[in-house]
């Protein structure tokens, strides 16, 4: 086990996809958006290419190796979270099927070249670089969640030089920056089509955005049933429980 962790890394499940992932509480651990992301996009279940930006440590490629054969490539511009990736896919015998690239998002089209992929999914930082939050948390969770090193609006950008015509992008991000994206997006070719606002529970505000939008795509959005995270007694809902754990019936 000591070969693939180091620090203070720890090898965790994946329950519904069968998988393991390296994570660390002090550099970086997916959140539930990330598992939201990697159900909600559409992807092809054969062949194709998909490229995740801002990949982390890995997680969304590793979600989506269990929904298609397709090939994945993820991009992580911090080489801690890269590294950690990289042995994630490794541990899991992945290597055929998932690459993992240490550099900037917004120089990616130039090295994968332009409209090549049928599917881009993003899950960008979603504060700007002003904004408080918990940006002295580390540096690691800074430039995870704040537009240090990457707005929404090059991300966009980035996600619609690689698609190809046709192809689909899907971003998670905050309700409040809804407008921001449609905008974005339209503004980049790529014209939204699923929208599905997540809940903490029934009674409360939307606190998560999922949009999926093809490129050159013709306008006609579909806004999704809402998706309550937990139910009144504070436990996952049914749904969530799945994306979680698989189906336990």
């Amino acid at each position: 086990m000591n070969q693939w962790l180091k620090d203070d890394e720890r090898l965790d499940y994946l329950l519904a996809e069968d998988l393991r992932i390296i994570q660390s509480p002090s550099v970086f651990s997916f959140s539930l958006d990330a598992v939201l992301l990697s159900r909600f996009v559409g992807v092809p279940f054969q062949r194709g290419n998909i490229v995740d930006l801002c990949s982390g440590n890995g997680v969304i490629p590793l979600f989506l190796s269990a929904r298609t054969k397709a090939n994945i490539v993820g991009v992580e511009i911090q080489e801690r979270l890269y590294d950690m990736a990289v042995r994630s896919i490794k541990y899991n015998k992945l290597e055929n099927q998932i690459s993992m690239i240490h550099g900037d998002v917004k120089e990616i089209p130039q090295i994968l070249g332009i409209e090549k992929f049928d599917v881009v999914t993003c899950n960008p930082p979603y504060f700007t670089a002003n904004e408080l939050s918990d940006k002295n948390a580390s540096e690691h969770y800074a430039i995870a969640r704040h537009e240090i090193h990457l707005t929404l609006n090059e991300a966009i950008a980035a996600s619609s030089r690689l698609l190809k015509q046709g192809g689909k992008a899907a971003f998670v991000h905050r309700p409040g920056r809804l407008l921001d994206m449609v905008t974005a997006m339209r503004e980049n070719r790529i014209e939204p089509k699923r929208i599905r606002f997540v809940y903490p529970k029934v009674g409360k505000e939307a606190n998560t955005l999922l949009i999926e939008g093809i490129k050159d795509g013709k306008p006609d959005v579909k806004i999704l049933p809402p998706l309550y995270v937990y139910d009144e007694g504070n436990q996952y809902t049914q749904e969530v429980s799945e994306l979680l754990y698989g189906d336990q019936g």
